[in-house]
């Protein structure tokens, strides 16, 4: 029989960040710190409505491009937060998820051969919905030594007359680094100089912990070639909900409401109506929501710093990235000795790049109590693997 199969796909590999997951999901009493997802409920206030359009008999497909209700209230909160307008009727678009709007955002900007540059250690999904999209996905490692910053210096390295897109993953997925304004100007200035687009995934905008997240659309000259992407499921707890949304230019959004009208259809209209009181009424919530991972971030690196474990200090999302590297083992190796010794599953680095190498993502989107009792695992595991080194 002739292969069913696409070389494309099939040369893809499945994504690193669950396989530990999955292991300790079976282990009796094993403690999980590997999937990014928040451990808060869907503020009520959001389920309630959504079970009111069920009630209300809402369960209709909507516009394509989703609810012009919600897109007015995703164009007024952007305006709020990262003081861009868009139009919602033209420079909006609902999508499942905000991993929908990377790859058909990728999908319509990129030609066979296009170069998108990809800061790693960064999100899973950037580099294989390049080879999706027939791009050539261009790594770009990030150091540990800077914070896991870009910088002008890292884009003039792998900068070609093939780049066409940069991924901006700030803040960062597994870091937790951000870039401040001061950050954001230089790589906004080669952006402009370069000719290039950019897709800022903002998924974690909301929670930032050292000061107002600032989004590169809001620099000078960065609005008109700039795809934002943020949605509901981090700072809203709203990740089954499946709803992202993005904005950009025009020419662009008619393109990526195209591929999603005839990929998607629409965004489920359910979470589309839960949504629009989610952006109205909730953002008490979400800032209770930020506190408490601060909290959680704080707690972190004070256990860190007690037993010795070097970690640079992270300012957004709900991860850490502790270095491994004085343990003389790979991630892999450490991740999965930590689970069979101790019950708990943390990330391989390598699994978000091979410059994640040497490094463990920890989400700390888990209680204070299981987090404590984590921690006190890793600082006996960690006790064990120095006392084998002497």
């Amino acid at each position: 029989m002739r292969n069913p199969l696409s070389k494309k796909i099939v040369d893809i590999e499945p994504s690193g960040i669950r396989k530990f997951f999955d292991v300790a999901n079976e282990m009796k009493d094993a403690i999980s710190l590997g999937v990014g997802e928040p451990d808060f409920d869907t503020p009520w206030r959001i389920r309630e409505e959504g079970i009111f359009s069920l009630e209300k008999g809402k369960t209709f497909y909507t516009s394509n491009a989703g609810l012009k209700e919600l897109r007015t209230e995703i164009c007024r909160y952007l305006n709020r937060k990262i003081h861009v307008s868009y139009d919602p009727m033209k420079e909006t678009l609902v999508t499942v998820g905000g991993s929908e709007a990377i790859d058909i955002g990728l999908r319509c900007m990129l030609d066979p051969g296009d170069e998108v540059l990809i800061p790693q250690p960064s999100y899973v999904s950037y580099l294989p919905c390049t080879v999706m999209a027939d791009g050539v996905p261009v790594v770009i490692p990030l150091q540990h030594e800077n914070g896991f910053k870009l910088t002008v210096e890292d884009l003039e390295k792998y900068t070609t007359p093939k780049t066409k897109v940069l991924v901006m993953p700030f803040p960062n997925n597994p870091t937790g680094a951000i870039m401040t304004e001061k950050d954001l100007e230089p790589v906004a200035a080669f952006v402009r100089d370069h000719d290039l687009y950019v897709i800022s995934d903002e998924i974690y905008s909301e929670l930032t912990y050292q000061s107002e997240h600032v989004s590169i659309a809001s620099l000078p000259g960065m609005r008109e070639r700039t795809i934002v992407i943020n949605g509901f499921s981090k700072g809203f707890a709203m990740t089954g909900w499946r709803l992202g949304y993005c904005c950009g230019p025009e020419c662009i959004i008619e393109q990526m409401t195209k591929l999603h009208q005839y990929a998607i259809m629409c965004a489920p209209t359910t979470s589309q109506y839960a949504a629009v009181e989610g952006l109205r009424n909730c953002e008490d919530e979400v800032e209770e929501m930020r506190k408490a991972y601060n909290q959680r971030r704080r707690f972190l690196m004070s256990e860190f710093e007690k037993m010795g474990l070097e970690c640079f200090e992270p300012f957004g999302a709900f991860y850490v990235f502790p270095s491994i590297q004085e343990f003389g083992m790979t991630s892999e190796e450490f991740a999965t000795r930590f689970l069979n010794e101790e019950k708990v599953a943390v990330v391989p680095g390598n699994a978000f790049g091979e410059c994640g190498e040497g490094f463990i993502r920890i989400s700390y989107a888990y209680s204070l109590e299981e987090l404590k009792e984590a921690l006190g695992r890793l600082e006996k595991f960690v006790r064990h693997l120095r006392e084998e080194q002497k």
